[in-house]
């Protein structure tokens, strides 16, 4: 399954075009703040596996105003990199790639 184009940004990293998503409402219990914040990458112009990242933060849109830094460009660009080197390969199908980054988070209680 691949990630939809309503809404993916587009980067380059290492002259590879790559699309990222967000999602624009959090899951409940992202919006409870008890999960942190995940966003998805997919290789531009290949089906392959997707990598889901999960980030240390909690969404942006969280219900208790907890803050929450917006995910830069900068920061998919890291993870895609790190994804790479610990054995991602966006254009093979398969599995999602799950990148845990969530090291540090607080659920709120």
């Amino acid at each position: 399954m691949g990630l939809g184009r309503k809404g993916a940004r587009r980067i380059v990293v290492g002259g590879t075009a790559y699309r990222w998503r967000l999602r624009r409402r959090p899951t409940y219990f992202q919006a409870l703040a008890w999960t942190p914040c995940t966003f998805a990458v997919e290789q531009a112009d290949a089906r392959g596996s997707i990598l889901v990242v999960t980030t240390a933060q909690p969404h942006p849109s969280n219900w208790f105003g907890r803050e929450a830094h917006p995910v830069r460009p900068s920061d998919v660009a890291h993870a895609i990199d790190l994804a790479l080197n610990r054995g991602w390969t966006p254009t093979e199908p398969g599995s999602p790639f799950h990148l845990d980054l969530s090291a540090g988070f607080t659920p709120s209680p």
